[in-house]
């Protein structure tokens, strides 16, 4: 290997992690819609991140949720309305400021947000029981860091764990 082909110092080591990251993503990627599939006729991936915006976030105005989701406001309009037609989300009239309208979950759509999230949690607790001690510590770290440096807030110790995949980050930058 010449010395113009040597990865930079410190590189092989973040190619290293890179790969294991993207690794990891896509075991929870397959969680994810393993999670989704009892209810894969309902709601889509998207219309369910939409779901878990509304429950994290509450009730919101549709900008405030495109931008969360990185959407444009008529693709998270088109999401609302179909989710609306489900029984899962609702839109109200703001009691603070007439012209505006808030759209937020209903009870259904809270159950099915908790559902789904219960069972992407017993599987993840099944992979990470299957960890010896240590190496639950060692992920505990490593994954605390990898979110930090991501920019995502910590989730709290009773958050049922509302942050589906795709979702990561954003609260971090549009925390209200």
């Amino acid at each position: 290997m010449t010395e113009h082909a040597q990865p930079a110092p410190g590189m092989a080591d973040v190619d290293a992690v890179a790969r294991a990251v993207l690794t990891s993503s896509r075991l929870l990627v397959a969680v994810s819609a393993r999670s989704l599939a009892a209810v894969e006729d309902r709601v889509t991936l998207p219309q369910f991140r939409l779901l878990v915006a509304l429950s994290t976030h509450g009730t919101a105005k549709l900008v405030v949720l495109a931008e969360l989701l990185g959407v444009n406001p008529s693709t998270a309009m088109r999401m609302l309305d179909r989710l609306i037609t489900a029984g899962l989300a609702d839109r109200r009239i703001n009691p603070e400021n007439r012209r505006e309208t808030l759209l937020g979950l209903t009870d259904e759509g809270r159950q099915l947000v908790e559902e789904v999230t219960a069972r992407r949690r017993m599987e993840i607790t099944t992979i990470v029981e299957r960890l010896a001690p240590e190496q639950r510590a060692a992920l505990i770290d490593a994954l605390t860091a990898f979110a930090e440096a991501g920019g995502e807030p910590a989730a709290p110790d009773d958050d049922v764990s509302l942050y589906p995949l795709g979702w990561a980050g954003t609260q971090a930058s549009h925390a209200h």
